[in-house]
This record gives C-alpha cells, structure tokens and sequence, in this order.
C-alpha cells in the first residue's frame, strides 16, 4: 500500500472511467437501432435484439465476474474485461449483419459488467487495508454516478454520435474509452497476489461453482425471455424459469463454494431488502428513461436527441445528490427520500399530457432526478456494510443483477401499455403503476428497523 492517500486519482480513476461504459451502452443504441435496420435490411422491431442480448449478458455477467474476482483477483478480472470490450468494439463497428453486431453487443456487455464489481471489491480491501472504519463515502459516490448515473447520459451522446458519424460510432466509441482504461488499469491498480491452494481444473471448477454460474444464466435467460414476449407471454419460459430457480436453490444449499449464497441471502434479509428496493425504484426510473422519452418522441414530436437532452438534466442533478448523500454514508434518511420523491414525480407524470409546457416535463424528470441521486448511493452503502469483505464482489455483482431485473420489467411494462399506441392514457397507467410500486419501496424502507443500525454505525464511523 502506498504512502498518504489510499484512493488517490491514480487508483479511482480506471475504475470509475471502466464503470461507464455498461450504463452508457445500455442507453446509448437505442438511437441508433433505427439506422441499423436500415442498413442490414431488417426490421426495426429485430434490432431490438441488440438492447436484449446486453442486457441478459450484463445480468448474468455481473455477479460472474464478481465471484471471479474473488478467486482470481479483481484486477485480472477487471483487464480481462476491458479487451472484451476492445473486442466487442471492433467487431461491431466493422460489422455487416445483425450476427455480427449481436455477438459484438454481448461482448460488450460482459465485457463491461466486470468493472463495476471487481471496483468494489478493490476499494472494500483497500479500504480494510488502510484501516478505514467507515466506507469511503466520496469514492463509493463517485462510483456510483460512473455506474448508475451515467446511464441517461448514453442517449443524448448517441443521439450526436448517430447524428454526426452513424451508428457505427455507438460501438467505435468504446474502443479510445476502453484503450485508456486498460493502461491506466495495467499501470495504476496494484497486481493481484498469487492465488493459493491447488489450481487443477477441477479445483477451479468447484472454487467458482461452475455448475451453479450455469444454472443462474438459465434461471435469468428464461426469466428474461418472458419478460422481453410481453404483451404475448411465453408461459413456458417463465415456468422454466421457476423450475431452474428452484434447481438453483437446492444446488447452491449443496455447494461447498456456492455462487449465490442462499444461505445468506436467506440470514441477510436486510440485504434481500436492498436488492428489491433497489430493483423497484429502478423499474421506475427506467420507465422514465425509455418510456417517458418514448412519449416525448412519439407524442409530443420530439427527435431522440432532443428527448434525450431534455432526460439529461435529470442525471446532472442525480449527480450532485449523490455527493453529499455519500460523503457523510447516509442509509435511511435518502431512501425515505428516494421513495417520496418517486411517488411525487410519478404523480406529476399522471397528469402529463401533449400540451403539457417543456417546463412542467422537466419539473418532474428533475424530482425523479433525486429519487435516482438518493437511491442509488444510499442503497450501494448498505450493501457495503451488510456483507463481509469476501462476499462483496458477487454480493455488488448480483445487486447490479436486481437493478437490470427492474429496467428489464419496465421496458416490458412500456411494451404492454404503449403496444397499439403510444398515448396519454397509456402514459397514466404507466404513472399509476410507478406510484404503486414506490408506495411499496416506501413502506419497505420506513419499517425496515434493519435500516436503521446500518444508518447508525455508518454515521458512527464518520468523522
């Protein structure tokens, strides 16, 4: 450990630069989807498979590499991603068919999805290594506005990417991002210690619990296939999907180095909690990015671009919520107030219509703008202090996991209700269910007494 500073600029700086690129990429095609079908002589409606596949790949990928990262070390997991993303890169900017461009999207994803929990994992040891008593609330802020915050930031920058150079720019534009990643992460995070113990295959294989990695990539791959058929349900992937649930829970019961500790998540209910309240407001924080922006485009006669600027105010204000909330490690007081302030905002998307003023749009993106710079930094420090230091990889991974869960529910949510038309009415009920759904996070954070003792000795241990 060097001397002084034990985050330094040096240290945060791949991390947070290789935590923008999932979120941003998630939002950012959906410009381009449009130029794409007309190029490779398809369907708008089949390009959508480019937002699909990144989505299931990241979902999956995120508590991976997590556990990865425990065993092998968070920073060979970290650069292994990153040429992924190199990779994934090139492949579809120079792609010629959907193939192509689908193979490139779920390399990005996975790609991408290692950064976020290897990052957590590096800052949580370096963080008990240099004797920190509290989490290092400036760094865990800053990480989340890299990956979370950052996510509304990727439609107005494809929308000029598109507009300007093409669609090919939405995955050229990782490659100088990804590039300065990898030397800032080969030169600036430390190198992983040697691992120990025997490293036959399989040893490896029961260390990382392939089996039960492979059984939660199909639980979430049927899981996922039902939810992208809505408003036609495949009823089949979705018992499918019961059914490898409950293949996964009693494998896991069984496994002597579980992927997805269900002992624990069945301890831990205060951290089951997090998940759900964190994958509840997301549902309706996305259905304000793409249904909202939807609305504006085909209602209102909006470009993607122009709804895309007029979202990302709400984003440059989640950021500077998410400071203060993070530096002082606050838990219970931000959640109230995400879950409010989500209610409120999904009123005031109630009484949306097409003649409504630009103003009163903007009023309310900036309120969910609070909910987003509340939600997320409070809820990331109570995954912080609610597992230990060898869990955090995959515990991060799968909360990541949760937030894609609710983003992925809100595009078959919009998909349900704007299916013949996209209209006010179809805007309201999307807006009564938004304020169903934060009443329940706000009922759930309010008689958590869990909550509290995490608030507690969060705010004990800061100075």
């Amino acid at each position: 450990m060097p001397s002084g500073n034990p985050f330094s600029w040096r240290f945060v700086a791949p991390l947070y630069m290789g935590s923008t690129l999932n979120p941003i990429n998630s939002s950012m095609i959906a410009t381009a989807l449009v130029p794409i079908a007309a190029f490779i002589h398809v369907s708008a409606a089949q390009t959508t498979i480019l937002v699909t596949v990144l989505y299931l790949a990241s979902s999956i990928a995120q508590p991976t590499a997590g556990k990865l990262s425990e065993e092998f070390g968070p920073r060979r997991v970290f650069l292994a991603g990153i040429l992924l993303v190199l990779l994934g890169g090139l492949l579809g900017g120079f792609g010629r068919d959907l193939t192509m461009l689908v193979i490139s999207r779920i390399l990005i994803g996975v790609g991408t999805s290692t950064a976020y929990p290897s990052a957590m994992l590096l800052i949580r040891r370096r963080a008990e290594s240099a004797g920190m008593a509290k989490p290092p609330g400036n760094v865990l802020g800053a990480l989340q506005i890299a990956g979370v915050v950052t996510s509304a930031v990727g439609l107005p920058i494809g929308g000029v990417l598109v507009d300007a150079w093409g669609w090919r720019t939405t995955f050229l534009v990782n490659i100088p991002f990804a590039l300065v990643a990898l030397v800032m992460a080969a030169l600036w995070i430390p190198k992983d210690t040697n691992m120990k113990g025997t490293k036959t295959v399989r040893e490896i294989s029961s260390r990382i619990d392939v089996s039960g990695i492979a059984l939660f990539a199909m639980t979430i791959a049927a899981l996922m296939t039902f939810l992208f058929s809505l408003p036609h349900p495949l009823w089949i992937a979705l018992g499918l999907s019961v059914v490898l649930c409950v293949m996964l829970i009693w494998w896991e019961l069984r496994a002597k180095h579980p992927f997805i500790d269900v002992r624990m998540l069945a301890s831990n209910l205060a951290l089951t909690r997090t998940y759900a309240r964190f994958a509840s407001l997301m549902l309706c924080l996305y259905t304000v990015l793409y249904g909202v922006t939807e609305w504006i485009g085909a209602a209102r006669g909006a470009s993607a671009l122009e709804a895309g600027l007029l979202i990302l105010p709400m984003s440059v204000l989640s950021a500077l919520v998410v400071g203060p909330v993070s530096k002082r490690n606050l838990v219970r007081g931000p959640l109230i107030v995400a879950a409010v302030s989500c209610i409120v905002a999904s009123i005031g998307v109630l009484f949306l219509t097409t003649s409504t003023p630009i103003i009163w749009i903007l009023l309310v993106t900036l309120i969910f703008g609070v909910t987003m710079g509340t939600m997320s930094s409070s809820n990331q420090t109570a995954l912080y202090m609610q597992v230990s230091a060898d869990q955090i990889g995959t515990a991060s991974g799968l909360f990541r996991t949760f937030g894609y869960i609710g983003s992925i529910a809100s595009s078959a949510l919009i998909g349900i209700v704007f299916h013949t038309k996209v209209s006010d009415s179809g805007l309201h009920h999307i807006a009564i269910i938004m304020i169903a759904v934060s009443f329940i996070a706000m009922v759930m954070t309010i008689a958590d007494r869990r909550l509290k003792a995490v608030n507690k000795d969060a705010a004990s241990a800061t100075p």
